[in-house]
Parts: C-alpha cells; sequence; structure tokens
C-alpha cells in the first residue's frame, strides 16, 4: 500500500518508531484516567495501531488530510464509524463527546498550541492530555515561573492542569524530519477546574504581564492598575510575570479586581 505524502502546509511530520508511538501511548493509558481517547492527526496510524490494540480504551480519531483518512480506512478498516475527516480545531466536542475523554496525538507543529488552547476551552471534559510538540513549545508549556521560557501559555495551561515534559523525540525518528526535536508531554486535570478569581480577569492579568515581560509588573500593568494609587506600593509589583507562579497570577487579580 502506497505512504501518505507529508504535506508541509499541514505541518506533518510522520513518526516512525514504534517503541516511541508505544511509549506515547502508554503515558496517557496507564493512568486509566478515561475510556474514550481522540487521537488527532494520525496520520499514518503509528499511534493508531497502539491505541486500537488497547481493550480498555476507546479510540476515536480526527483527521483533516482526506489521503491519510483513506489510508486509515484502507489500513484499519475497523475505524470506519470511528474516524472525524474534519479540522480538530472547528470542531463542537461537547456535541461529538458529551463525557469525558482523553486527547493524545502527535500535533502538528503549525497548530499545536491552538490544540492545547482548544483543550482549556472543553477542560471540564478533558482530564487528560498526552501529545507530541517542538521541544521549545513543549518546554514552555512545562516550565516553571523563573524559567526564561515561562509564559502566557505555561501560566494559563498550569492554572488548570499539571504538566509533567515525559521524553524527547530525535527529529531522525519522522518521515520527513523536521528541523528541531520534539518533547512529550502529560497534562493532567487539576481537581478543580474552577480559580480563586474571575477566569477573564486571570486571563487578562497574565497577558498584560507577559505583553512586556522585561518591564515590572507595575509598568506592564498600568492600563489596569493606575487608578488604584494603594495598589501601586505593593511589592508584588516590582516583579517580571516571569517571577510569578500561577497561584501569585491569582492573588494578583484579586489584588486588582478586588
Amino acid at each position: 500500500m502506497e505512504k501518505v505524502k507529508a504535506k508541509k502546509h499541514l505541518g506533518q511530520h510522520f513518526l516512525k518508531n514504534d517503541n516511541v508511538a508505544l511509549d506515547i501511548v502508554n503515558g496517557l493509558t496507564e493512568k486509566k484516567l478515561v475510556e474514550k481517547v481522540i487521537e488527532i492527526g494520525p496520520g499514518m496510524g503509528v499511534l493508531s495501531k497502539f491505541l486500537l490494540q488497547d481493550k480498555s480504551i476507546d479510540p476515536w480519531f480526527c483527521e483533516i488530510d482526506m489521503e491519510s483518512v483513506d489510508y486509515l480506512l484502507k489500513t484499519y478498516p475497523e475505524i470506519h464509524k470511528k474516524i472525524i475527516a474534519a479540522d480538530f480545531l472547528r470542531q463542537d466536542l461537547s456535541k461529538l463527546f458529551g463525557e469525558q475523554f482523553g486527547i493524545i496525538g502527535n500535533f502538528p507543529y503549525n497548530i499545536s498550541t491552538e490544540i492545547i488552547f482548544k483543550v482549556l476551552e472543553y477542560k471540564a471534559q478533558v482530564p487528560i492530555v498526552v501529545g507530541m510538540f517542538q521541544k521549545e513549545v513543549a518546554e514552555r508549556f512545562a516550565s516553571k515561573h523563573g524559567s526564561k521560557v515561562y509564559g502566557v501559555t505555561s501560566v494559563l495551561t498550569q492554572a488548570f492542569y499539571d504538566i509533567e515534559y515525559l521524553f524527547t523525540v530525535e527529529a531522525d525518528q519522522f518521515i520527513p524530519p523536521p528541523k528541531v526535536k520534539s518533547g512529550v508531554i502529560r497534562l493532567i486535570r487539576k481537581e478543580s477546574q474552577t480559580l480563586d478569581c474571575n477566569e477573564k480577569d486571570f486571563i487578562r492579568v497574565v497577558k498584560l504581564g507577559f505583553n512586556q515581560r522585561r518591564k515590572t509588573l507595575r509598568n506592564a500593568l498600568s492600563s489596569i492598575i493606575s487608578q488604584k494609587e494603594g495598589l501601586k506600593s505593593d511589592p508584588i509589583f516590582d516583579k517580571r510575570a516571569e517571577q510569578l507562579s500561577v497561584q501569585d497570577f491569582i492573588n494578583l487579580t484579586q489584588k486588582i479586581y478586588e
């Protein structure tokens, strides 16, 4: 059977190492948090075959590339009624899957961050995600405060998920090989899905704080604290955004909008 040609505009780099694929699948299934699992961008099915072999889960597949869809249907005919030939980012997941489900995939580099923000929209339904990203993107999601790569995506994701960097995958494990290494991370939803502050206010504070990350928070947040003279003297505003933990940002949001 002919292989699928990787398409640059879709960010496709097909994983070819079965051992790596199995490690990714095990990263999700070993936690036993969900039965239903959605694989995003299965491509030629290197993860899919291991998902199908695991009888403890109910795997579904979302693929935008019709050449890949045709290949998957021929190679794994049992997925005929379980493949969604569509753009994952445009799906209403609450209509497709009204229950709890996990997400897994060798995510296309060009939409990997958007996938996680989509997950955040449906966090009440998604207790676990295991995904492969460009290494520096994976490190950014998993980084802690004080790190140079700690930023908006780190804080907004870690507010709701505990993130673990699982392992690195070398470029030569893909067809075609990307120009960078890849990293696999696991997100496990925190017990509480609500913050001790207004979520929209929290997002605004985080984004403004990092928008001028070299400046102190007193300057970066000037547009929302300028009318609060007593607040500006708080020593937390002497810090820069990268120095604040998720809880610090929650506390800061409470102070600003109390």
